[in-house]
C-alpha cells in the first residue's frame, strides 16, 4: 500500500477532533521531528476516513503537504464507535458532503490490511519551525 503527498486543505474531515488530543498530539509528531502516520481518505471525495486529530495538527502546523493513502469502501469497513449508533458509507458521504461533521470518535474505519507506516521529515512536508509553523 503506497501513500501519496497530498495538501492538507484538499482533505474533507468528517468528524471533529478532541482539542487536547490534537495539541498532545502536535507536541509528539514536533518532538520526532517525523511524521510517521499516513491519514486514510477516500481516493474520490477525499473524505477523511482516519487521521481527523493527525489533519488537525498538519493545519496548525501549517504543512504544504500530508502523506495520504487513498482507500476506497471496497477494502474497508465502517462501524460506529457508540452502541446503537449506524454508520454507512452513505451516511457518511452525505454528512461531508453537507459541510457537517460527526462528533468526535463516531466512525471507526476497519482496514482490511494494515496500514504502512512512513517517516518523513516535518521540513519535507513544508514545516518551519522559524515562522511557527
Amino acid at each position: 500500500m503506497r501513500y501519496y503527498l497530498l495538501q492538507p486543505n484538499n482533505l474533507t474531515p468528517t468528524e471533529e477532533v478532541d482539542c487536547r488530543h490534537v495539541l498532545e498530539l502536535e507536541e509528539a509528531i514536533l518532538q520526532a521531528k517525523f511524521w510517521r502516520t499516513p491519514i486514510a481518505v477516500h481516493r474520490e471525495e477525499l473524505f477523511v476516513m482516519d487521521g481527523h486529530h493527525r489533519l488537525a495538527v498538519a493545519k496548525r502546523l501549517q504543512l504544504r503537504l500530508l502523506p495520504a493513502l487513498l482507500l476506497d469502501y471496497h477494502n474497508v469497513r465502517v462501524e460506529a464507535w457508540r452502541p446503537g449508533e449506524v454508520v454507512t458509507p452513505e451516511i457518511i458521504f452525505a454528512m461531508a458532503r453537507s459541510g457537517r461533521k460527526f462528533p468526535a470518535r463516531t466512525t471507526k474505519h476497519v482496514f482490511d490490511a494494515q496500514l504502512p507506516e512512513c517517516k518523513i521529515p516535518l521540513s519535507d512536508l513544508g514545516y518551519d519551525r522559524d515562522n511557527g509553523s
